[in-house]
C-alpha cells in the first residue's frame, strides 16, 4: 500500500533538495514518525535516529527514456524500512528530460490529495518565490472522533430542531419529547439507509475469472504515456455530457477487453469494477473533517461496473456514466471509508475476510488526481512533469492513474508481472480509445 510519485524537475540538483527536505519537508512532523503498533490500534512514533541522508538515494547514471522507466519500475518495487519512517526519495538528476525526482510513501501517511496539497504548498507559481505557509505538528487525532462521537449522540438525545427553536417558542416537555422523537425517527431511516447500501454492496457479484484475475507474484511493472493536452479530456467531456473521470474510465475498460482472455460470448456474461478512490471530505462531520491541505487519509471506494462488453467507446463511455451517476448518491464511498478507518479495531480472525469482500469486487484500481493548472517549481527548479502510481490492495494486480498538471495530461500503469507482463501495450490501448473520441 505504498504511493509512488515522479516529478520531472529542470535542474535539480542533490545539495539543493538535501536543503529542501531539511528546511521545508520534515516541517511536517508526521514524515519523521513511523507507525508502530500498540494494542489494537496503530499510533505515531517519533523516530529518535531521524536522519535525511536515510530517505534520500541520489543516481549519477544516465538512462534511456526506456532504462529510465525500467529504473522507476526496480524503484516502485523496493521495500521500504520498518524500523524507519516510510517515506523515501530517489534524484536522478542526468535522467533523460531533466532529472526524476521519485518518492514512495507509505499510504498511512497520506492520501493522494493530501499529498499533492503538501506539493502545492512546497512548490510556488514563481523560482524567485519561498513556500510561504508550510509544516504542521503532529498531534493524536482520537480526540476529533470522540468528539464527533459526542456531538451525534447530543443530537439525537435532545433532537437537532430543539437547539434551532426560534425565541418564545414553547419549550414544554411534550414538545421536547416530539423533537427527540423527529430526531430518532431521523436517525431510524438513515439507519435502514445504511444497511440497504450495505447490503446492496455485499451482494453485488464478484469479479468474473479473467486474465487479470490471477495469482500475483510480487513483482510490478510501471509505465507512463507522453503528456496529452488536457483540453482534449474538457472537450470529450463537454461534447459527450460526462466527466473526465467518465472518460478515463471507458478507456481503461476498452484496454481490458483483450486482455481478459474471454470469447465475445463469454463477455457477455462477464463482471469487472473499478475500484475508483472519492474524495469524501465534504461529507465529514464538522468535528471530522480535516483542515485544507493536511496530511490523513480522506477517500472512500466505489466500485464501478466496466463494460468490457460494449461494442463501441460511446456504447461504454454512456454506460459508466450510468454507474458513476448512481454510485455518486450511494453511501458506498463513506462505508469504506469507515470501514478503513476502523480497521484495527476489527477483530483479527475477521479484519481479513472484510477486507476480501472489497478486494474480490475489483479487478483494477483506477485513480485521477486533478493538479495545478500553472507551472509550479520545486527548490527554485521548474516541474516539467508530475505523474503518480496508485497502490494495489489485497490481490488486485493493476493500477491505473491520470493526473493534470500545467495544462497537460499523463497516463500512468503500473502492473504485477502475472497480470501483465509488459503494461505499455496496455497504456498504448488507452491512449487508442481516447482517440476514437469526437473532439474540438
Amino acid at each position: 500500500m505504498t504511493i509512488t510519485v515522479m516529478l520531472r524537475v529542470d535542474g535539480l540538483t542533490a545539495p539543493r533538495f538535501r536543503e529542501f527536505l531539511k528546511v521545508y519537508w520534515i516541517a511536517w512532523e508526521r514524515f519523521v514518525h513511523r507507525p508502530v503498533q500498540r494494542g489494537p490500534g496503530w499510533w505515531w512514533q517519533r523516530d529518535p535516529g531521524f536522519d535525511v541522508r536515510h530517505h534520500l538515494d541520489v543516481v549519477i547514471e544516465r538512462f534511456s527514456e526506456e532504462g529510465l522507466q525500467e529504473w522507476v519500475s526496480a524503484r516502485l518495487n523496493e521495500p521500504l524500512p520498518l524500523f524507519r519512517p516510510m517515506w523515501k526519495f530517489w534524484l536522478a538528476p542526468n535522467a533523460p528530460g531533466g532529472a526524476a525526482l521519485v518518492l514512495r510513501m507509505h499510504h498511512c501517511y497520506a492520501d493522494g490529495l493530501s499529498l499533492l496539497g503538501i506539493f502545492d504548498q512546497l512548490c510556488p507559481a514563481s523560482p524567485r518565490q519561498h513556500p510561504a505557509l508550510y509544516g504542521a505538528p503532529e498531534r493524536g487525532e482520537f480526540s476529533r472522533w470522540t468528539t464527533a462521537v459526542q456531538a451525534c449522540l447530543e443530537q439525537l438525545a435532545l433532537g437537532q430542531q430543539e437547539r434551532q427553536t426560534a425565541p418564545g417558542e414553547s419549550r414544554s416537555a411534550t414538545a421536547s419529547l416530539e423533537r427527540a422523537g423527529q430526531a430518532l425517527e431521523e436517525y431510524a431511516g438513515k439507519g435502514l439507509r445504511l444497511l440497504s447500501e450495505v447490503t446492496d454492496f455485499l451482494v453485488e457479484p464478484e469479479d468474473s475469472p479473467s486474465g487479470l484475475r490471477r495469482p500475483l507474484l510480487g513483482r510490478r511493472h510501471c509505465r507512463w504515456s507522453a503528456p496529452v493536452p488536457l483540453e482534449r479530456f474538457r472537450s470529450i467531456a463537454h461534447i459527450t455530457n460526462v466527466t473526465i473521470n467518465d472518460v478515463l474510465l471507458s478507456c481503461v475498460a476498452a484496454a481490458a477487453r483483450p486482455r481478459l482472455g474471454l470469447s465475445d460470448d463469454e463477455l457477455e456474461q462477464v463482471v469487472m469494477h473499478a475500484a475508483v478512490p472519492v474524495d469524501i471530505r465534504a461529507r465529514l462531520p464538522e468535528g471530522l473533517k480535516p483542515q485544507p491541505e493536511t496530511l490523513g487519509n480522506y477517500f472512500g471506494t466505489v466500485f464501478v461496473p466496466l463494460p468490457v462488453d460494449g461494442e463501441s467507446p460511446l456504447e461504454r463511455l454512456y454506460r459508466i456514466k450510468q454507474e458513476t451517476r448512481r454510485l455518486k448518491k450511494s453511501w458506498q464511498p463513506g462505508i469504506a471509508w469507515g470501514l478503513a478507518s476502523s480497521a484495527s479495531m476489527i477483530p483479527d480472525p475477521l479484519r481479513q475476510p472484510i477486507a476480501d469482500v472489497f478486494y474480490r469486487k475489483a479487478s483494477v484500481v483506477v485513480s485521477n488526481i486533478p493538479g495545478k493548472q500553472e507551472p509550479r517549481y520545486l527548490a527554485g527548479c521548474r516541474i516539467t512533469e508530475q505523474m503518480f502510481w496508485v497502490p494495489q490492495a489485497g490481490d488486485i494486480g493493476l493500477g491505473i492513474s491520470i493526473v493534470s498538471y500545467a495544462g497537460q495530461v499523463q497516463f500512468g500503469v503500473v502492473a504485477d508481472e502475472a497480470v501483465m507482463a509488459d503494461p505499455e501495450d496496455f497504456l498504448n490501448d488507452c491512449l487508442q480509445e481516447l482517440a476514437q473520441f469526437p473532439g474540438d
